[in-house]
């Protein structure tokens, strides 16, 4: 399956697509339209999409001023491509753009997915805060 995988940088057509990966790995407590998650790609400072044929299979972005940081955000693989080595290379992928452009890549991540991205050579720097606000 993984020789079936294309990447590419450029946005896709069809953001319903990236609506039903958010919805099936419970990203989308928001309720994000696909407006929404097409205003949020075309924001992005890069953007990589992983394909199987024409189905959207995973996600990665950065926001990023494009000089200093690139927040690494909205990495996701659907749950049956999932283990395959998909996020892994988007990760690369992300992480060499960065690299190219001189930004450093930081990211959070919940506890449970620190030795994932420890193995891809992050390490822990800081605790990561967030505030609710009303939508």
């Amino acid at each position: 399956m993984e020789n079936s995988i294309r990447y590419i940088s450029d946005h896709p057509e069809i953001f319903k697509q990236l609506l039903i990966l958010y919805e099936s790995l419970g990203w989308n407590s928001l309720g994000l339209t696909v407006n929404d998650l097409k205003q949020m790609c075309n924001q992005s400072w890069y953007a990589i999409y992983a394909f199987d044929k024409q189905q959207l299979v995973g996600i990665g972005r950065v926001i990023s001023d494009g000089v200093v940081t690139g927040i690494i955000c909205g990495v996701g693989v659907l749950p049956k491509y999932q283990s395959k080595g998909i996020g892994k290379e988007m990760l690369n992928r992300i992480i060499q753009h960065c690299e190219q452009n001189r930004v450093i890549p930081q990211l959070m991540c919940v506890e449970n997915l620190e030795s994932y991205y420890e193995s891809l050579g992050f390490k822990k720097y800081s605790i990561g805060m967030t505030r609710n606000i009303k939508r």
